[in-house]
């Protein structure tokens, strides 16, 4: 068997770790040094983001916790009441809810808005589901979720990562709940295509066979679930389509989920600015010295984003 040298190694842990997930711990993991120099090169806290995070400390205590029965498992919302649009928060594969708690209470205090986050199936605090991982039952979670809470219309779909998903097949279905949207190094359908799907899921099975032997932990079984079905999936995915009515505001890393692989972080780029070519109510806008991880390396920069969303929608 021939050695495969270093820089192929990390070429292969920057692509597995998004092939099936988009994990932003995967990737962490993949480029940690690169993503602690883009944490440290992070512009510092403006005064206002750093106010509005002291008025808004007392907000997380205020957060309620709502279990919502989904087609027969339990589904956990996390609710900061406020007024006018519901700004929802969806983390990436692997991630649960906890991983907006620095952002929340920084919305809800310089928008007054409602703020709901929540842990999708067999993450954070919800039930698993077993069997391959379906966005379509992610998207019913969601769905069933906002409408128990009573939030039909006006909502503001933010979602990272794996997360990009579930917001472009909840807005194609749902197009009048979504008034706007933010999308952080979202996974879009053009990114998708036959040659870029084969690519993934060869590169990543090694990562799904290490998790197979840990496969309790909730980021190993969310892996485990999506490779069941990750071809057929994303195939189905690349056909998908955002609808027209419904703008969106794309935020894409500098560095991209694939900083160890030029050729497909330039493929991630260019479906990132294929998807907002497509209609006119679009945006694109670059994190810069960001990593795959956003909302953590640069969590001023998706608050603004956040908030100029919300102000163009009210």
């Amino acid at each position: 068997m021939s050695r495969i040298r270093p820089s192929h190694r990390r070429t292969r842990r920057a692509l597995s770790a998004v092939a099936l997930l988009a994990v932003t711990a995967g990737v962490v993991t993949a480029c940690g040094e690169e993503n602690s120099a883009a944490a440290k090169a992070s512009p510092k806290a403006s005064p206002k983001a750093t106010a509005s995070a002291a008025s808004g400390k007392g907000q997380a205590d205020a957060s309620k916790l709502r279990m919502i029965d989904s087609g027969g498992h339990r589904v956990a919302f996390h609710i900061t009441a406020g007024h006018g649009p519901a700004i929802v928060l969806d983390s990436g594969g692997g991630e649960d809810s906890s991983y907006w708690k620095d952002i929340v209470p920084r919305l809800h205090a310089d928008t007054g808005a409602t703020v709901i986050t929540y842990d999708r199936a067999g993450l954070g605090q919800s039930e698993a589901v077993p069997g391959p991982w379906d966005v379509e039952g992610a998207v019913s979670d969601l769905k069933t979720g906002l409408t128990e809470l009573g939030v039909t219309d006006d909502v503001i779909l933010v979602s990272h990562s794996q997360a990009g998903e579930v917001a472009t097949y909840f807005t194609s279905e749902n197009p009048k709940m979504v008034s706007g949207s933010v999308l952080v190094d979202a996974n879009l359908p053009p990114f998708f295509t036959d040659e870029e799907i084969a690519r993934l899921a060869a590169a990543s099975q090694p990562e799904v066979d290490a998790a197979k032997k840990d496969p309790d932990t909730p980021a190993n079984r969310q892996l485990i679930q999506t490779a069941e079905n990750f071809t057929p999936a994303h195939q189905a995915y690349n056909k998908m389509s955002w609808p027209d009515s419904v703008p969106a505001d794309v935020i894409v890393s500098e560095k991209t989920p694939f900083d160890g692989s030029p050729e497909d972080a330039q493929r991630w780029r260019d479906a990132a600015a294929s998807f907002v070519q497509q209609a006119p109510n679009r945006t694109l806008v670059t994190a810069t010295g960001s990593s795959h991880d956003v909302p953590k390396d640069r969590p001023d920069f998706v608050v603004d984003q956040i908030e100029k969303t919300v102000s163009a929608q009210g």
